[in-house]
């Protein structure tokens, strides 16, 4: 009889965490976003802009608020967003970011991804990253099923544990970045995918939580997470009990950040 897995879960977002934020994906997610309401609501530029960062705080995502107010479909939507992002010229992989996350241990630890994405962005992005094979599963936002379940509602996390097959809180370790969203001539730090908030609420719950800020974004005023970090190398000195020994005892290794 096969023994129960009692790994430990490593949850890793994925936009703006597994690449650096200078890809400028996340601004050219924004764009569509506001796009779509224009098309769609018929709105102007500056109310698709406000109505966009209303759902988003609201129900951490702006397909939130679309399907609850507006009966729109996810997919559709899906498509339009998403899957339309020219990924293909942005993303590439990054080998430095792949020795890290091969030099983890994975007898001691399960590699997980935790976004907000519907499946297929998800797994667009890991292709193109090039390290598709290293992670075990992904927990996302699921675009076919009503109601929509997304971070920072309990529910996401709850659903993340049972998919990873956790089952205590305490065995969950997730790192999530700080976003930093232009809109129009203002620029705001507020609740997104995996943000601030998505971090104090994987605290809260009981995870070991580390907040990837880069180096070109101002610390936030109150932590978000036990650990703050400026590149996710610092992973190692960080969880050395995660890593196989004869890495862990590496120094100063210079890594592109945030990998």
């Amino acid at each position: 009889m096969e023994k129960p897995d009692k790994r430990p879960v490593f949850f890793f977002d994925i936009d703006n965490c597994l690449y650096p934020r200078s890809k400028k994906v996340h601004d050219l997610m924004t764009v569509l976003i506001d796009q779509y309401f224009v098309k769609h609501l018929s709105l102007t530029v500056d109310d698709a802009e406000m109505l966009h960062q209303k759902y988003y705080q609201d129900y951490g995502l702006a397909i939130s608020g679309l399907v609850k107010h507006h009966k729109v479909d996810p997919l559709e939507y899906n498509r339009e967003v998403d899957d339309a992002l020219p990924l293909d010229g942005l993303i590439t992989p990054n080998p430095e970011l792949r020795q890290l996350l091969e030099d983890i241990d994975k007898s001691k630890v399960k590699l997980w991804l935790f976004t907000n994405a519907h499946i297929t962005h998800g797994q667009r992005v890991i292709r193109l990253l090039g390290i598709e094979d290293i992670f075990e599963g992904m927990t996302f936002c699921d675009y076919r099923r009503m109601p929509l379940i997304c971070k920072p509602h309990r529910a996401m996390f709850e659903k993340a544990e049972v998919e990873a097959g956790v089952t205590s809180a305490q065995d969950c370790y997730f790192v999530g970045r700080l976003v930093f969203l232009l809109l129009g001539n203002k620029s705001h730090i507020f609740p997104a995918d995996d943000s601030h908030l998505n971090c104090r609420h994987a605290q809260a719950r009981g995870w070991t939580t580390v907040h990837l800020v880069e180096p070109d974004l101002p610390r936030p005023a109150e932590r978000a997470a036990k650990h703050e970090v400026r590149d996710l190398n610092s992973l190692r000195s960080i969880f050395p009990q995660f890593f196989k020994s004869s890495i862990a005892n590496r120094r100063d290794q210079s890594i592109t950040s945030p990998l």
